[in-house]
C-alpha cells in the first residue's frame, strides 16, 4: 500500500504542501508503481491508515483522481481505479504518441549535453538489465527513460498533459515488458531516439519515438484481446 510523510514541506524551501497534495501524489505514486489495478476499490479508511491522515484529505484526493479520470465514484462502492476498456487503451496510446513524439522533437532543441548524456546512461542501464535478465526492475527502469525523455523537453504545459497519461499507464495491469521479444526491442527503440538526440535531429527523435509507442500499443491491444478470450 502507498505511503506518505505527512510533513507540511516539500523539497522545495518555504513551499507548503497540503494534506491532500500529499495524499494524492501518494496515490499517484503507488498508481505508477502498479500497486493498483483498474477496478480496485480506493477504500478511505484504508487509504488514511497507510498514510497517517484523516479522510478529509483522502477524499479530496480521490475527487482529484476523478477529474483526472483515474477514478470514478458509485453510490454503493465508492471510489475506485477506473476499468480501461479497449477505446480507452487506444485513446491513452494515441494521445502518448502525439505528446511523447513532440517531447522527443523538442527534447532534440533544448536539452543539454549532460541531460541527453543521462538518457543515454539510463537506456544503458536499460540494455543491461535485459542482458543480465533481472526482469523485475525492467518496468521501473523503462518509466525512469521516458520520464526522462519528457522532462528534457523543457516544456511545462507538455509535461502538466504527459502526467495523467503516466498515471494512467499503472493501471493497465502487467506491463509488456514481461514479453521478452519486447524487452529487447525497446533496447532497439531507445538506442534510435538517443541517437537523434545526440544528432540534434527532431525529425528523426520524434519519428522514433512515435514508432516506438506505436509498437507498445500493438503489443498491448493484442495482450488485451487474448486475455478476453481465455
Amino acid at each position: 500500500m502507498c505511503s506518505a510523510k505527512t510533513n507540511t514541506t516539500d523539497s522545495v524551501p518555504g513551499k507548503r504542501v497540503s494534506l491532500a497534495d500529499q495524499a494524492y501524489q501518494a496515490i499517484r505514486r503507488a498508481i505508477r508503481q502498479r500497486q493498483f489495478r483498474s477496478g480496485d476499490r480506493l477504500r478511505e479508511n484504508d487509504l488514511a491508515e497507510s498514510l497517517g491522515l484523516s479522510r478529509t484529505p483522502i477524499r479530496e484526493a480521490l475527487s482529484r483522481l476523478q477529474a483526472q479520470g483515474l477514478a470514478a465514484e458509485h453510490a454503493q462502492r465508492g471510489f475506485t481505479i477506473v476499468e480501461f476498456d479497449h477505446a480507452m487503451v487506444a485513446e491513452l496510446y494515441a494521445m502518448r504518441e502525439a505528446l511523447e513524439g513532440a517531447a522527443a522533437r523538442l527534447a532534440a532543441r533544448s536539452a543539454d549535453d549532460a541531460e541527453i548524456a543521462l538518457l543515454r546512461a539510463l537506456h544503458e542501464e536499460y540494455a543491461g538489465l535485459v542482458e543480465a535478465g533481472v526482469e523485475s526492475a525492467l518496468t521501473e527502469k523503462n518509466r525512469q527513460f521516458h520520464e526522462a525523455l519528457c522532462l528534457c523537453a523543457h516544456n511545462r504545459y507538455l509535461l502538466r498533459m504527459l502526467e495523467p497519461l503516466q498515471d494512467a499507464l499503472g493501471l493497465l495491469g502487467q506491463s509488456n515488458l514481461v514479453d521478452p521479444q519486447r524487452a529487447r526491442e525497446n533496447i532497439t527503440d531507445h538506442a534510435r531516439i538517443v541517437d537523434s538526440l545526440e544528432k540534434r535531429d527532431g525529425d528523426a527523435a520524434e519519428l522514433h519515438a512515435r514508432v516506438h509507442i506505436r509498437s507498445a500499443y500493438a503489443l498491448r491491444i493484442k495482450r488485451m484481446f487474448s486475455q478476453s478470450k481465455s
